[in-house]
This record gives structure tokens, sequence and C-alpha cells, in this order.
């Protein structure tokens, strides 16, 4: 899950987060930018490589990267049929790669060091930003990710465990509104704290 740091002592956990959020940037503006699909296969056995530094087990770099291949499995054959086998390739790598960095990251960052990384790179634009919200805001974010996902997993358990079976839009409903429940509490508890004063 997104926000749950795998503890380690590698090179990669070990790296400053500021910089880490400055590789991982770069590597994904190169990803999406590489015009051949043998550069995307060795972007892929670097990416598989810091897996490996870091130390993160097979099965845990693999549950960060299932959640998007659902979403591939629409968008691939949507991609095909308008552009192509080719296009359609080349999107795939791209946002399998862009997630399994993003992930290397949230496995080996903790959000307390993002968040300092953050306020740190705002820091200079503090007349005009409150980086304290911004960081509160990409915390919420972070922690949002894996909760939303924890969400899906249960409506489709209690799916399975009624024998339902149904379109997208059986299972979008639920998820929706449950996700709109947890956020009305989650807004009740911060204003609760103050924190829209």
């Amino acid at each position: 899950m997104i926000g749950i740091v795998h503890p380690g002592n590698s090179i990669v956990h070990r790296t400053p987060a500021l910089a880490k959020l400055g590789l991982l940037a770069a590597s994904v503006t190169v990803i999406a930018l590489v015009p051949s699909l043998a550069w995307l296969g060795a972007a892929a056995v670097v990416v598989a490589s810091l897996f490996a530094v870091a130390r993160i087990p097979i099965a845990i770099a693999w549950r960060q990267v299932v959640p998007i291949l659902w979403l591939l499995a629409f968008a691939v054959p949507v991609q095909v049929l308008f552009g192509g086998w080719e296009a359609a390739a080349f999107m795939a790598l791209r946002l399998v790669l862009a997630v399994a960095l993003a992930a290397v990251y949230t496995l080996t960052t903790p959000v307390s060091a993002t968040l300092d990384a953050v306020t740190t790179l705002l820091h200079p634009f503090r007349r005009w930003i409150d980086a304290d919200r911004v960081g509160l805001a990409l915390a919420l974010t972070i922690r949002c990710v894996p909760l939303l996902a924890e969400l899906v997993r249960e409506v489709l358990e209690a799916r399975r465990a009624r024998g339902a079976e149904g379109s997208l839009l059986a299972l979008a409903v639920p998820v929706i509104v449950r996700a709109l429940r947890t956020a009305e509490h989650l807004g009740e508890a911060l204003a609760a704290r103050g924190v829209d004063d």
C-alpha cells in the first residue's frame, strides 16, 4: 500500500527525501518522453534494480503495481482501438514504470520525511503559499490512496460474498458513496481541530 514504508538501510532508504523527489520527477519525465520501446525496456530493468537494491520483496513490489493493471485492463483496449498496439504498449509501460518508481519512493521514504521535503521546497514561496497547509494536503492525499484502495477491496469482497457479478457502475456507486462518507467524516475531524481557521 502507498504510504507504508518497508524498513531497510539501503542506499535508496538513506537518500534524502528531497533528492528522491527530484529524481522521481526527472525519471518520470524521461519515461514520458522516451521514444523507443527498447529504452522503456531498459528503464524497466533500472526500476527492477531499484527494488532489488532497496531489498523490497517481490510480493510487496507486485502489490504496488497491481492496482494500475485494473486501470490498464480498460485503457489498453481503448488505446489499441484508437491508436494501435504500439501506442497502447507505450502507454501501458509508461504508466507501470511511473507507478513502480512512485512505489520505490513511498516504500523507502517515511511520510514525515516527504512532508519536511515539501516544506523545505516551498520555503522560498512562504509569502504566497502556506507550506504547512500544503504539507497537510499532501499527507492526507498519501493516506487516502491506500484508504480508497481498501474501500474498493471491501466492496469487491462484499460482492463476492453475495455471489454478485455486475457492471463497473455496480462497483463504482458503493465505492463513491463510501468515499464521500469517509471524506465528510475527515472534514468534520479537521474542522473540530481548527484546521479551517
